[in-house]
């Protein structure tokens, strides 16, 4: 287990540099899409334009959030303010901000150089560090690094959430708890494509829509404390509070490594999600995409955060060992959560916050299957018919697996896997970020023009981008009026 730590914290101490360095970069590039280009988020996200081949913007953005709104919103959030204190929470905020402009970008390419494989549109990783850097041995290579994280180690922290949770609240034991969640996702990915897609398409808004309702009222059934707690959460994470003054590291590495955890943005988890989406311009889906960060951490996260914080229903340990404060006897994970719930409504807890990640973490595993196929799809070009089958199984034995063993290995485990695909990942977008700046740029153009913007990648001069080349049946070009600033917003996609 002590190999594991070390193996962590030589990934992700100089990775966290990365991450903000690289965001901050692109949020001056892109001149701060996250907010100029908000209003323009919210009209695309509810436009109907999905197609034979592709999902609609809100499909994608469903079925990109289920894996962005897994555990990690009740588990990791938990997580990060007992290794962090409450400054976690602050650091969550700034990374899903600047962290908006890289799932932009990201997702943009997964656009621009997407493909259609067997009739679907597929695209991601693999897709484009082979057509935008013409690296076809890399792109293998991060295909295998995709297909084993979400195949093998992050369905294991989903199934072990559950586990525990359902643990803690009933005394489930886990090999009980590991059968019937091998079973339920096996009888999803078994079905056919449009299930999955229905499947996160209800459920994801509902579940979340409930999550953060719940927090709204234990918020305001403890206003006073609110002012308090939102305060410490401010000077702990810049080093002012007296009792997590020695912590500000601690809050900003774990603040960042959770938010990375939460909203994957830069390790390309939500590049298979948006590629499959229906559009007429890349940096439309990428927009929406750079909306599903907001609502995942600055939203859902929040909800978890603020409902710890604001009824003391946490523990922070620092680096070393020391016991910074205690107000519970129990793990940091989702009893943190159980426990703020239990503070205003005795004895519900621990059944809201089971049913919760039990929700959560099927949707995200959805998310995982297509993933996995993307990648898989890309590694067979679209041939071979026993591989996916046994894709499935392998993920139905993963969640059994997870749901069985200990919380902290499964959380070990996981960490490598997502620092090692971020760091392959933020490399190439390194590289790769000039396609989709372009691809914004020419957004804003049209835009101004008064055109639904419509992609042309000869235009922009970018290579390899088949799918838009000219000839391919694409929407009509349709023309709106001319865009005074940030309130007006393209009427169709």
């Amino acid at each position: 287990m002590e190999f594991l730590v070390v193996i962590n914290e030589w990934l992700w101490n100089p990775l966290i540099v990365v991450i903000l360095g690289f965001a901050l970069f692109l949020t001056v590039k892109t001149r701060c899409l996250q907010l100029r280009r908000l209003p323009d988020m919210l009209k695309l996200l509810v436009a109907d334009n999905s197609g034979h081949s592709g999902i609609s913007s809100f499909q994608a953005f469903t079925l990109t959030l289920s894996s962005r709104v897994g555990v990690g919103t009740v588990a990791g959030v938990a997580t990060a303010v007992a290794a962090g204190g409450p400054g976690a929470l602050f650091w969550m905020c700034v990374m899903a901000f600047l962290g908006g402009a890289t799932a932009y970008v990201e997702s943009t390419l997964a656009q621009v150089y997407k493909s259609k494989v067997n009739g679907r549109y597929r695209g991601g990783i693999p897709y484009y560090i082979e057509k935008g850097m013409g690296r076809k041995g890399l792109a293998v290579v991060a295909a295998i690094f995709a297909m084993t994280l979400y195949s093998m180690i992050a369905p294991c922290i989903q199934s072990n959430n559950i586990a525990n949770s359902f643990h803690s609240a009933f005394g489930v034991d886990p090999v009980y708890s590991a059968s019937v969640a091998a079973a339920v996702l096996a009888f999803i990915i078994f079905g056919n494509p449009k299930r999955l897609i229905s499947y996160v398409e209800r459920v994801v808004p509902l579940v979340a829509t409930a999550y953060v309702v719940m927090a709204i009222v234990i918020l305001i059934m403890n206003a006073t404390a609110v002012p308090g707690a939102l305060k410490l959460i401010v000077s702990s994470a810049l080093g002012l509070d007296s009792m997590f003054g020695g912590m500000m590291g601690a809050a900003i590495a774990w603040g960042v490594r959770r938010a990375l955890f939460c909203n994957v943005a830069g390790v390309g988890e939500g590049t298979f999600g948006a590629a499959a989406a229906e559009v007429s311009h890349p940096a439309k889906q990428g927009l929406v995409q750079c909306f599903s960060i907001y609502v995942d951490t600055m939203i859902v996260c929040m909800a978890t955060g603020l409902m710890i914080v604001v009824t003391n229903s946490y523990n922070v340990i620092d680096s070393a060992g020391n016991v910074i404060i205690k107000y519970l006897s129990v793990e940091a994970g989702p009893a943190f959560t159980q426990a703020a719930i239990d503070s205003t409504f005795p004895g519900f807890g621990g059944a809201f916050v089971a049913v919760s990640i039990s929700f959560f973490a099927f949707s995200t595993l959805v998310a995982f299957f297509f993933i996995c196929e993307s990648n898989l799809l890309y590694l067979q070009r679209g041939k071979g018919r026993m591989a996916p089958v046994l894709l499935r199984f392998a993920m139905v034995g993963m969640v059994f697996f997870g749901a069985v063993n200990p919380a902290s290995l499964i959380w070990a485990i996981g960490d490598i896997g997502y620092a090692s695909l971020a760091w392959l990942n933020f490399i190439c977008l390194l590289f790769l970020a000039k396609p989709a700046l372009a691809c914004l740029r020419d957004y804003d153009e049209q835009r101004k023009k008064g055109i639904d913007p419509v992609f042309d990648p000869l235009k922009l001069g970018i290579k390899n981008a088949e799918y838009w080349l000219p000839g391919r049946e694409r929407p009509a070009e349709q023309h709106v009026d001319v865009e005074p600033g940030l309130s007006l917003r393209p009427t169709s996609v």
